[in-house]
């Protein structure tokens, strides 16, 4: 178990932070937390690669969210599944996105970023300092 840790480890920690991060179901901290029990890699490390990859996951949804913008407008969103996640993005901005973490509504919130044309650097920003606060957390607990 240790040998395969040490090979894929980091891989498949971005990769399970990615998917988790998309509107795919997922779990990456618990890939996280068995990493640093085992003290396979420094602390540093898996709050980089666990974050990178969970953001990138967040700029896809928001990417997902520009994409139907263009297909469907927001003046015409009445009665889609994405209305309530839209409308706190509306409610609260942009910084909304630091709850980007949050099983459930982390996901719309990022669709909702795209969808209304959030500055990507902007939201790229916002979905890591959420997701990055979340895994250092999860690491403060270990």
């Amino acid at each position: 178990m240790d040998e395969f840790l040490s090979e894929w480890g980091l891989w498949g920690l971005f990769i399970s932070a990615f998917i988790s991060s998309t509107l795919l179901p997922g779990g990456s901290e618990v890939l996280l937390l068995t990493l640093a029990v085992n003290e396979t890699y420094a602390d540093g490390v898996l709050l980089l690669v666990a974050t990178a990859g969970n953001s990138l996951g967040g700029m896809t949804s928001w990417l997902i969210g520009w994409w139907l913008a263009r297909r469907y407008p927001p003046e015409n969103l009445s009665g889609h599944k994405y209305e309530h996640g839209v409308e706190r993005v509306r409610r609260w901005g942009s910084p909304v996105l630091l709850l980007s973490w949050l099983p459930v509504i982390g996901d719309p919130l990022c669709v909702a970023a795209g969808w209304l044309r959030i500055n990507p650097v902007w939201a790229l920003c916002l979905i890591a300092l959420g997701k990055g606060g979340r895994y250092v957390v999860l690491l403060w607990f270990v």
